[in-house]
């Protein structure tokens, strides 16, 4: 048994087997951005519904649901910030909006991520926590994918840093896109990464996977992910990563 408390002092890591929880996009804020650092933009920014989707429920009424339980208006959060004194424009999903699904808003928000970090020649860095595509705006949900991939482009371009942090989940149209882009890849331990799950795959080729399949550890094995790091040392670690790649800047 774990009491909340302790779980508030370790991060929401357990302190006996060192599992990670996930965190809401506040907890990830605190965790990462220097103390009242973080200024948000574009935080008004709501999904529409370009197709005028319905499945048991209208999409309008989804969205407005999922804003009241996450108390946000969509699944990114974008703004300038500062790790240990250095400054950064920063995105962080919110896996408690629609599984931090990825459609127009989140798209625009993380274009937006690269383009301010471009124009103020900082590092920008992506924070994963996704489900991959919103199936609700289909194909304008699928564009953002090649839409935040080429603002990105237009960052490495410029010689300047994009740092991805993947955290559990990270998977679908988010894992096949911008998610594994980054100049350096980071993941949190155990993470889940990859674009089909476990359950999926196995069900499609009709044979059991590797133990840890599409885990951190595993992706790391071979050559998917960087390096792992623990939420304790991310902070040092993302300022130490920005050091490296900013010293011919």
């Amino acid at each position: 048994m774990i009491y909340s408390r302790e779980l508030e002092r370790s991060r929401q890591v357990c302190p006996k087997c060192g599992y990670h929880f996930r965190l809401s996009v506040e907890q990830r804020i605190d965790l990462i951005c220097d103390r009242h650092s973080f200024e948000e933009f574009s935080a008004d920014l709501r999904s529409s519904d370009p197709l005028s989707f319905k499945d048991s429920l209208k999409y309008k009424e989804r969205l407005k649901r999922a804003e009241k339980k996450a108390g946000a208006p969509d699944a990114v959060r974008a703004g300038r910030a500062r790790i240990e004194g250095k400054p950064v424009v920063i995105g962080i999903f919110d896996f408690g909006f629609m599984g931090g699904s990825m459609g127009i808003v989140v798209g625009e928000k993380l274009t937006q991520v690269a383009e301010i970090a471009l124009e103020e020649k900082v590092p920008a860095i992506i924070v994963s926590a996704s489900g991959g595509a919103r199936m609700q705006e289909g194909l304008f949900s699928l564009m953002q994918m090649a839409k935040v991939t080429a603002a990105l482009e237009r960052l490495g371009q410029a010689r300047l840093p994009y740092i991805s942090v993947l955290t559990d989940p990270t998977t679908g149209g988010v894992a096949a896109s911008f998610a594994m882009l980054g100049d350096i890849n980071v993941a949190e331990p155990g993470a889940l990464i990859g674009f089909a799950g476990p359950r999926v795959i196995e069900q499609t080729i009709k044979s059991t996977l590797p133990e840890g399949f599409q885990r951190s550890e595993f992706l790391v094995e071979h050559g998917m992910v960087d390096l792992i790091v623990h939420r304790d040392e991310l902070k040092q670690a993302l300022s130490r990563f920005i050091s490296y790649l900013t010293v011919s800047q």
